[in-house]
């Protein structure tokens, strides 16, 4: 079962009065719908309330215009108009510190829920304009940043074959065909799952979970008291492999009983290395992340966020 852990109360600071610039990288494939208007919008309210902003679509641009503002110090935040895959993009592409905040334009925007963000460009605008800056872990896996988790086996298998053929915007219905594809064929290989030393015995399951936030798709609780302040990932594996025992573990979930059941593991650790003797896909905050084996680590404090001034903590429930 989980260990305790230390107090994760969010670290929170003022945004800095002289930083007015900001900086909106959108993703035009992002969610059902181009998010565009959205973006010129929340410009044009910006720039009413004083705050000088730039809305750009290509990730060079916006890095390179981003750190300047960033090193000069008058940056106030840059945007991600997107879902949860395009702030990992950008916390990728910046330097730790750099203030990021989310105008959901995704499927889930797990991210921008957490941190209490609405969808619309006038509360967001409150938000850059009278908000808090929020600290947060940030995860590693293989040298890529990742925000949320990763998952290791059948729901990586669904995210591989969703962007094998992705042509344009992802909608929900986008996953139905890639799950029964992966149903009809996913065979469950065993994965083995070392934390903190390889020395010490391995989780073998069939299916794997690592957290730094408690937020999975549909609003789906594997890992409840997973914290993004803590210094920790929050494991979650499952050893028995067929999609029979997928659906038992699926109603444990929803029923927030699966820690009780004898063929779930739950562990918390700073590093892991997952690997398998099949190939078996992983994926980071829902995007491909490659195949195993992978190392991942946390990193304490990596993104800063900026946030609402009213609720800067994560959301309940």
């Amino acid at each position: 079962m989980s260990q305790p852990f230390p107090n994760d109360s969010p670290q929170t600071d003022e945004l800095p009065s002289t930083a007015d610039r900001v900086v909106i990288s959108v993703n035009p494939k992002s969610g059902a719908r181009s998010p565009l208007d959205r973006a010129k919008r929340l410009g044009v309210l910006l720039e009413a309330e004083g705050f000088p902003t730039e809305v750009l679509s290509d990730l060079d641009e916006v890095g390179e215009m981003a750190a300047d503002y960033h090193r000069r110090g008058a940056l106030r935040a840059l945007v991600a108009c997107g879902g949860d895959g395009t702030v990992a993009e950008l916390a990728n592409r910046t330097v730790q510190g750099l203030p990021i905040t989310i105008l959901p334009a995704g499927n889930e925007n797990l991210l921008a829920r957490y941190l209490n963000l609405g969808r619309s460009p006038e509360e967001l605008c409150r938000t850059i304009a009278g908000g808090k800056l929020r600290r947060l872990d940030a995860g590693r896996a293989s040298g890529r940043l990742f925000l949320i988790m990763v998952g290791c086996g059948f729901d990586a298998e669904v995210i591989r074959r969703l962007h094998q053929h992705r042509s344009g915007h992802v909608r929900n219905l986008s996953y139905v065909k890639p799950i029964f594809e992966t149903i009809r064929s996913y065979k469950y290989p065993e994965i083995q799952v070392y934390c903190d030393d390889e020395q010490t015995p391995a989780i073998c399951a069939r299916w794997v979970f690592a957290f730094n936030l408690p937020c999975y798709a549909g609003g789906l609780k594997l890992a409840p008291d997973a914290s993004g302040s803590d210094g920790l990932l929050d494991v979650c594996s499952f050893d028995r492999g067929s999609m029979w025992h997928g659906l038992r573990y699926l109603a444990a979930v929803l029923r927030r009983k699966h820690e009780r059941l004898k063929d779930c593991n739950t562990r918390r650790a700073r590093r892991l290395r997952i690997t398998s003797e099949s190939e078996v896909p992983y994926q980071l905050d829902g995007d491909p992340g490659g195949t195993l084996p992978v190392d991942i680590e946390i990193i304490p404090d990596r993104l800063t966020m900026v946030v609402p001034k009213m609720g800067t903590g994560s959301v309940a429930g």
